[in-house]
């Protein structure tokens, strides 16, 4: 065939895919009957080509961005010549079916032109429960992957438009909730149908071998766009660390060690050095890690790159098998998450290097992932929820506050839904004073979230971070306060590890209150303007205390700004080389 690309007609494909992809993202948020879906977002939806690659994803989890495609040519090679319309599969094992972890479960549709397979509808979606050893299926104390829940290779779900009721039932035996489950992999089978349709009515509309070609033009168009901004980045090796606190009542860091390489318009993420899998659900398959690489990058690319795959194409991603960023069968994967949103900090540490003005201080480090569980009114509940979160400043102004790490894209789940639908009353949901890092521009706040309590009986779990590893400021910027997990009764007020791997039992009346660490700070604190640290006061996010000693502000008793103490304040401090206080 010869390729005849009209730039205009370019254009109005691409957005053709990307609308089609959303409106699959819609339906499944408005037919989804678990919070973590519907409320929370915690799901993406894509169009794919006919080999499996990204043409277009919803508006929904960058950090899925990249993982359709080693799923999709997973599923492609297992049922070569035996998939056709109708089919529906399902899958979820990052061994047996390229996953991410097993709550994550796609649901996918080809989609054909007469009898020619011509495209994907596919969808991923965190569900409330799979099974295994706690209820949300995310163990940190589980040790291998069998531990963890009910395992899916790549089955079908549908077979020429006929469901498997055998497949249902199945996972309806072996979780906990399985009306939610179930409700949510309906909600992606609706998701997936609308995909196809879309998709047919552009083959009828244009004839498939054009939506194909232009797709092939897309991807090409992508890449090119992608070079052209690696190539914008200095040629070196830029090098960076972080930490994951660590898993249990004593934990030990577990180290991320990145290496990008540039070169031309070509980049390396080399994670060599990185720490060794563990005994633990946060490993990540392959898979992840590559697609949180992909993620990091696309947030320094121009607007106009297309979500697709073509723009992974000059990207490289090394990580050793074996280590906590491609681990080896059977380690558990429950609680991967937070490792792939420190994947996504390492990279935006060391890009700080190369791109210092496109690149946000460290932030609260991902979601923080509490789970409940009991029995209420005669039936089994499990909640869980993706509390977000807070950046880092930038070179331009201070971090933004109550927004999900750019690497998710997911929302807190609205207070009134949570009171409505379970035995838990939300006592404080706002933001703490004094946790932003100081800098010349200030980082965002964490953000505060307190459950109570209102049956007996409720099995807590939670997967946070930053608890120990502060974020990191830039550029003389201070470091943002540390996170903490306390539990509160009538009588005490207990302390929790960051990740606990005992599940804990929490009875009526006692409280899990939970603090996000805030953002770095970016730049000198002692150039931020005083009246925006007298405002910052006025709106009780830096106490009095915390402008004096953080940024040299000395306010008076109307708190107004004492001009000349502040500038005697400051100018002790620059002469001591002391930029801030405790």
């Amino acid at each position: 065939m010869t390729l005849n690309i009209d730039p205009i007609s370019l254009e109005v494909f691409r957005n053709a895919f990307e609308s089609s992809a959303d409106q699959m993202a819609l339906i499944l948020m408005r037919t989804a009957h678990s919070p973590i879906v519907r409320d929370a977002m915690d799901f993406s939806t894509a169009i794919c080509d006919a080999s499996g690659q990204n043409l277009a994803q919803g508006l929904t989890t960058p950090m899925h961005l990249g993982s359709f495609v080693d799923a999709m040519r997973h599923l492609i090679r297992q049922y070569e010549g035996r998939i056709a319309t109708g089919d529906v599969f399902i899958a979820n094992d990052p061994y047996l079916a390229s996953g991410q972890h097993l709550p994550d479960i796609y649901v996918v549709r080809p989609v054909f032109e007469g009898m020619r397979l011509c495209a994907w509808a596919a969808t991923i979606a965190h569900h409330v429960d799979v099974g295994g050893l706690v209820p949300g299926s995310n163990s940190l104390g589980a040790v291998e992957i069998h531990q963890e829940g009910l395992r899916l290779p790549f089955v079908k779900l549908a077979e020429g438009g006929v469901l498997n009721a055998i497949v249902l039932d199945i996972i309806a035996a072996n979780v906990r909730v399985p009306d939610q489950v179930l409700g949510d992999l309906h909600a992606q089978m609706a998701a997936c149908l609308v995909g196809e349709r879309e998709m047919l009515e552009l083959f009828a509309r244009y004839g498939a071998d054009t939506v194909m070609m232009y797709g092939d033009a897309l991807q090409d168009y992508s890449e090119r766009l992608a070079r052209a901004a690696i190539a914008k980045i200095p040629d070196g090796t830029y090098r960076f660390s972080d930490h994951i606190d660590g898993l249990g009542e004593n934990p030990q860091p577990i180290r991320f060690e990145v290496q990008l390489i540039v070169k031309g318009d070509e980049l390396t993420a080399d994670w060599t050095g990185t720490s060794p899998q563990v005994k633990g659900g946060i490993n990540a398959p392959i898979s992840f890690c590559k697609s949180n690489v992909y993620a990091a990058l696309r947030c320094v690319m121009p607007l106009d790159v297309p979500n697709c795959h073509g723009y992974t194409r000059p990207i490289h991603v090394v990580a050793p098998e074996g280590s906590v960023l491609n681990a080896r069968y059977p380690a558990p994967c429950g609680a991967r998450g937070i490792t792939g949103y420190r994947i996504v900090d390492c990279v935006f540490g060391a890009l700080a290097q190369a791109l210092p003005d496109a690149i946000a201080a460290d932030g609260a480090g991902g979601s923080t992932l509490p789970s409940f569980s009991g029995w209420h009114e005669g039936k089994r509940f499990v909640f869980s929820e993706c509390i977000m979160g807070t950046w880092g400043a930038t070179s331009r102004h201070d971090g933004q506050e109550g927004v999900p790490h750019m690497a998710s894209n997911q929302a807190n789940v609205p207070v009134e839904m949570i009171e409505c639908d379970y035995p838990i009353r939300i006592e404080q949901y706002g933001y703490a004073a004094d946790t932003g890092g100081a800098g010349k521009y200030r980082g965002g706040l964490g953000v505060v979230r307190e459950y109570r309590m209102l049956t007996d009986e409720v099995y807590f779990g939670v997967r946070s971070d930053k608890a120990v590893h502060a974020p990191h400021g830039l550029f003389g910027g201070a470091a943002g306060a540390l996170a903490l997990n306390v539990i509160r009764s009538a009588t005490s007020e207990r302390k929790l590890p960051p990740m606990p791997m005992v599940p804990i039992t929490l009875s009526r009346g006692e409280v899990y209150r939970h603090v996000m660490a805030g953002g770095g700070g970016f730049g000198d604190p002692l150039e931020r303007e005083p009246e925006s640290v007298r405002t910052d006061v006025l709106d009780g996010k830096v106490s009095p205390a915390g402008a004096r000693s953080a940024y040299g502000v000395v306010l008076d008793g109307d708190v107004r700004v004492d001009t000349a103490a502040t500038r005697s304040l400051r100018a002790s401090r620059a002469a001591s080389g002391r930029a801030t206080g405790a």
